[in-house]
């Protein structure tokens, strides 16, 4: 802040000297043993208020504020109630808690260290003495100091909070043409509403000074609310007074990086950081605390960068290294650990809204763990975070693009997808694309651009056209608007992890050595197939014709050769013919049953077919109707017919599955009718994709064009009906016509072997042909007759051998887990400003583009997700380091530099430190975006290393340490609470990604919210003591303990963390079996025969703080176990039932009751705020 005087030639010598001395003069060091026992106002007071308060609250009534002078002792009867500083309004306000009640308020330059306050103190405890009178001349200089205004720091906030509603960006909703976000709107004309707000250099004439400071109520801005304070009008006063100074928003100018203040105490800075936050709290008239002792330090940072508590080999190890870098080793060696990238997980997963479901009502399951790998993976390689960005916003768009990058853009497919009936897909469609918009603008720019999504952005310059802009860059994908309830929604890849690829690359290297050792052999085949062929046609001794078709996977079979009987499985099945007598003719491959329209077949409970699986129907119709059901496993509803069918509908074949006919379902049908009156063969195949485009239907052997009837899979597909072969449940139409071979493959049957399935011809009648007078369907069914069943045993073996590992690499590959992801669509899809945000409003078309508040994307590039991207992280975005730099400290110390991390716009707060967060948002850009690199900046700083202890007087001061006069201390996250307890109990199984796992929970922990068949899964063995970022996680019914312990429900993006206190936290610690367990095996861990009971309880104090218990601290938890002792030798039977907790075992070599009571100790002490707080 610069500062002016007036009439300096008026100073009192001795005020004079002590303002030249300093502006911030600590009494409580000046007034020595020597000083007066009795605090007077004139001579110890007057002073201090002189220095920081008068310019407000002095002589000068033109700048005085609030109407209270404090060079009087009139205030004294109204601010201050004598003998009781604490009742004392006066007191209250030097000490308020919250920095904008504080005062003197922080902008204005002024401040006051804890021994002045000290003092103010002592003078109201004392009787609040004025004492001696100053001279006439002493008391009139006494108006000094005029403090210039800061636009950003002080005027903005003061518009955004109360004006920008009614007079900023927002156009549509403007009152009156004034807009009060930009210098032009407040200094211009204003169209039909008058002139200017603001005459700079002149407050009194200033229309908006005059609205703002009115007495009347009608007539006083802002309208019809509560009025501005006076410090905050006057303010606003000072600003026009000083021209009125303009400033674009600070956080839409790059930054540029700041030289570190000069201190003087360089010997405490370690770096950089050190310097910014001294020189701030030497303005606050502050020094920084002691730096914490080793044993918290090393507990803390462990905690920090790997979520994990040191062990007590690291902290005695630690304790014993002298050397001068024995912190940075530390630092180092957490920096390389595995769970280093486990730690920073945690915190982006919040952000990107992951979870292992979808959300809404039914809130099925999904599977998203390859991307929380990548996550893990991406921060223990260290990955620049500018490349960490763009293969998560647009990986997919990379030139050839790696599973690793497409698995990355999982990204903006973490949002909650809707599988509801009866939902219009084109809103939510909708809904997706603002969530992407919503929650990457919040994460990587710290904007509120939804705000914008009906109408202008009421606080920032953030035009709605230019929301829907951000939308077009991302919702051209080919989703769903209705996703699939209980399996991933398209667009999704198969994800196959380093091991699975390695298993897949093996066996692939076994199926191309097969597949060249049956090339090889390919001139044997073909001699061995002419020799075949030759003595199926030149023979006489054969009595019927030799015949073969495809039984690989061939589920169900019913040739209807005068038998309705069949096979299913590979087993006999009988069948039951209803509704008339059976009637057989002859059929394209000899006899056939007939149907009359009512007559059908009960095949029985055929093997289920699901949504996702893979299947083909197939059979010989001879339909002299257009409409019939061919076969189904279907029956009525009061939602329409629900199951599956193959059908003849208005003369086109359809391939139906559903679980409402309207909104719930799979269905496509030709485009061309089907000829009545002759035989046909039909094969409909589904290839388990939940989609239209995975269906085909060939007509003998050919493909036809299908339209697509429905395509909205939501819940399962009923299972309960039979086979019905000619008929449904339903009261569709039955066949009239003929059905032969009725067929279901657990498979999609390939072109060509759907085309060798319609060859009617027996492989006899082939053989006989001229092999140039053969189709190709005919030609490939002899040679496929001849490899599985009629060639020599070395052919036959090479061929099996590659269909075999065929079939392997099938059912692996698609046993491996998949990943929602990013894709393209081409053409892409249109994208409109939605009128007041509703869907089915669209107004103008819109293009991809980028807010014009910030730099513009690069000239000469597309306008994509990729651009974007790159875009996002170009060293001139102002925004993307700024937001990433702060995020990570506010990791360490609790709060950010700027408070609001997800909003660095209007409304948000101002940096608390605006010089240090440049530096680090430049220095993070200059390292190539280092991201382990800044950890260690911000770390190894000598304000991270500070002790967390705190005077009263301090505290008071800054309550929420926005000053960083110490390290903050903080409750551990919910995750890292679970993990310490499992590390330091011995149970944890550490183990990279991997499958989400299912720890202890409450029993029946999701009955009352979930559709049938969604049970929690409790798991086994290892998989219980996982690190809690692998657990399972519901959206509706998130982990209690989790949620207990304020964890994000992941719902939406979550950048800004609450801590609680409530008793439901005690008794989760307390009674969960997860702690439970923890506490017997930590208990377990520390029992030996020659320990006594103060070094056992004292280890487990200590594997659980890293610190030694105090005496007093020891001598409780003795007490303790001696009673529990006493009490579990009485009731052995208690003692079993405490320490038979959890699925791990026991060591029986313990005496239950000493086991117990050593449990019960280790519970009180998984239970301390030591424990689960970082200091």
């Amino acid at each position: 802040m610069t500062m002016t005087f007036r009439n300096p030639r008026n100073f009192v010598a001795a005020l004079a000297a002590l303002l030249i001395a300093g502006l911030s003069i600590d009494l409580a060091t000046a007034q020595s043993a020597n000083s007066p026992a009795t605090t007077e106002f004139n001579r110890d007071i007057l002073p201090i208020f002189a220095a920081a308060c008068l310019s407000c609250h002095g002589p000068d009534e033109g700048r005085r504020m609030a109407n209270l002078r404090l060079d009087r002792p009139d205030f004294v009867t109204t601010m201050v109630v004598p003998g009781d500083a604490e009742a004392s309004a006066l007191y209250r306000r030097l000490t308020h808690a919250d920095v904008i009640q504080r005062m003197p308020p922080s902008s204005s330059g002024f401040s006051l260290t804890i021994g002045q306050i000290e003092s103010v103190r002592q003078w109201i405890d004392a009787g609040a003495e004025w004492g001696g009178e100053l001279a006439a001349t002493a008391a009139d200089g006494i108006q000094i100091a005029e403090r210039s205004i800061d636009f950003n720091r002080e005027i903005r906030p003061i518009l955004s909070r109360n004006c920008f509603a009614c007079h900023g960006p927002d156009a549509q909703n403007r009152q009156m043409g004034l807009r009060l976000d930009s210098l032009e709107g407040m200094v211009g004309a204003r169209t039909g509403f008058g002139g200017a707000v603001i005459i700079p250099g002149n407050a009194a004439d200033s229309l908006l000074y005059q609205r703002i400071s009115a007495q009347l109520e009608g007539f006083r801005m802002p309208y019809n609310r509560e009025a501005l304070t006076d410090s905050a009008i006057e303010n606003v006063r000072l600003w026009i007074e000083q021209g009125a100074q303009w400033q674009s928003h600070w956080a839409f100018i790059a930054p540029q990086r700041p030289q570190p203040p000069v201190v003087a105490n360089r010997d405490w800075s370690r770096n950089p950081i050190d310097n910014f936050v001294l020189a701030r709290l030497q303005q606050e008239g502050l020094n920084p605390s002691p730096e914490a002792d080793r044993a918290t330090l090393i507990r803390r940072v462990s905690l920090d960068l790997t979520g994990m508590p040191p062990t007590l080999g690291e902290v005695d190890a630690f304790l014993d290294d002298d050397a001068a870098d024995a912190y940075e080793k530390v630092v180092t060696r957490l920096l390389q650990s595995p769970r280093y990238g486990e730690r920073m997980a945690v915190d982006w997963l919040d952000a990107a809204r992951y979870a292992d479901t979808n959300g809404y009502q039914t809130d099925g399951e999904r599977t998203m763990w390859r991307w929380r790998d990548w996550v893990i993976d991406a921060y223990n390689d260290n990955m620049p975070f500018d490349q960490f960005t763009i293969e998560q916003l647009a990986g997919d768009m990379l030139p050839n693009p790696t599973l690793e990058q497409r698995i990355a853009t999982g990204f903006n497919r973490n949002h909650s997808l809707n599988a509801e009936g009866g939902i219009d897909p084109d809103e939510f469609l909708i809904e997706y694309a603002v969530d992407r918009v919503v929650t990457t603008s919040a994460v990587w720019m710290g904007l509120t651009l939804g705000c914008a999504r009906c109408h202008d952005h009421k606080f920032d310059p953030i035009r709605q056209t230019e929301f829907y802009e951000a939308i077009a860059f991302f919702n051209n994908i080919p989703e769903r608007g209705k996703g699939f309830k209980y399996v991933n929604s398209p667009p999704f890849i198969t994800a196959p992890t380093s091991s699975q690829q390695a298993e897949i690359a093996e066996l692939d290297a076994q199926l191309d050595a097969a597949r060249q050792e049956f090339s090889r052999i390919e001139i044997e085949v073909s001699a061995a197939q002419a020799r075949w062929e030759d003595s199926l046609s030149g023979t006489t001794d054969v009595d019927a014709e030799v015949d073969w078709n495809i039984r690989d996977q061939l589920l169900v079979h019913h040739a209807l050769d005068g038998d309705i009987s069949g096979t299913q499985l590979g087993a006999s099945v009988n069948a039951s013919l209803e509704s008339g007598l059976p009637h057989f003719v002859n059929g394209r491959l000899g006899a056939a049953a007939s149907f009359d329209g009512k007559r059908f077949i009960n095949a029985g409970s055929s093997p289920n077919l699901n949504y996702e699986d893979k299947f083909s129907l197939a059979a010989w119709i001879y339909p002299t109707t257009e409409t019939g059901v061919i076969f189904s496993r279907a029956r009525d509803s009061d939602q329409g017919e629900v199951g599956w069918g193959f059908y003849l509908e208005a003369g086109k074949l359809r391939l139906s599955l559903s679980t409402r006919i309207l909104d719930d379902g799979v269905a496509a049908e030709t485009m061309v009718s089907l000829p009545l009156n002759k035989w046909q063969h039909v094969l409909a195949t589904y290839d388990g994709s939940k989609t239209t485009s995975g269906m085909k239907i060939y007509v003998d052997g050919q493909s036809l064009q299908l339209k697509p009837l429905l395509d909205l899979v939501g819940n399962r597909l009923p299972q309960r009906e039979p086979l019905r072969i000619g008929a449904s449940g339903s009261s569709k139409l039955r066949f009239r016509g003929h059905i032969d071979e009725v067929r279901i493959y657990g498979k999609v049957l390939t072109p060509l072997e759907a085309a060798v399935l319609a060859t009617a011809e027996t492989v006899s009648e082939i053989a006989a042909l001229d092999p140039q007078q053969r189709t190709s369907a005919q030609a490939n069914k002899l040679r496929l007759s001849f490899l599985n069943q009629y060639a020599p045993p070395n052919i036959r073996t090479a061929f099996l051998a590659v269909k075999d590992l065929e079939r392997q690499r099938g059912q692996l590959w698609d046993s491996y887990p998949t990943v929602m992801v990013m894709q393209e669509m081409q053409p892409r899809r249109d994208t409109f400003r939605l009128i007041r945000g509703a869907y089915d409003n669209p107004g103008e078309p819109v293009y991809a583009d980028v807010p014009a508040v910030l730099p513009p994307l690069p000239e000469g590039q597309e306008k994509n997700r990729l651009s974007f991207a790159r875009w996002l992280v170009d060293p001139g975005n102002p925004l993307t380091a700024r937001v990433t730099v702060n995020r990570y400290w506010q990791m360490y110390f609790g709060t950010g530099l700027v408070k609001t991390t997800d909003n660095f716009g209007a409304q948000g707060e101002f940096p608390s430190h605006p010089e240090l967060l440049d530096w680090l948002a430049t220095r993070f850009i200059d390292s190539n975006w280092d991201v382990k690199q800044m950890q260690r900046l911000i770390v190894t700083s000598a304000t991270y290393r500070q002790s967390s202890a705190v005077s009263s007087q301090l505290l008071e001061r800054d309550p929420e340490n926005r000053l960083l006069a110490r390290a903050t201390r903080l409750r551990l996250p919910a995750q890292t609470i679970r993990d310490q307890a499992l590390a330091i109990s011995g149970l944890l199984i550490e183990r990279i990604g991997g499958p989400s796992v299912g720890p202890y929970q409450p029993e029946g922990l999701w009955d009352d919210i979930v559709e049938r068949g969604q049970e929690y899964r409790l798991s086994e063995g290892e998989d219980l003591y996982r690190r809690g970022l692998y657990t399972f996680w519901k959206r509706t019914r998130p982990p209690p303990a989790m949620i207990t312990f304020d964890s994000s429900t992941r719902e939406v993006h979550s950048l800004l963390f609450s801590r609680t206190n409530t008793p439901l936290q005690a008794l989760n610690l307390m009674n969960d079996v997860t702690y439970a367990e923890a506490s017997r095996a930590l208990a377990e861990r520390t029992m030996s025969a020659d320990s006594t009971v103060e070094q056992t309880v004292a280890t487990m104090y200590r594997m659980a703080t890293a610190r030694e218990p105090d005496p007093a601290v020891r001598s409780v938890l003795v007490d303790a176990f001696s009673g529990h002792l006493v009490r579990y030798r009485s009731n052995r039977g208690a003692a079993l039932q405490l320490v038979s907790a959890g699925q791990s075992a026991r060591d029986q070599t313990l005496d239950i009751a000493e086991l117990a009571a050593y449990q019960m100790v280790a519970s009180l002490i998984l239970n301390l705020d030591a424990t689960i707080t970082k200091d």
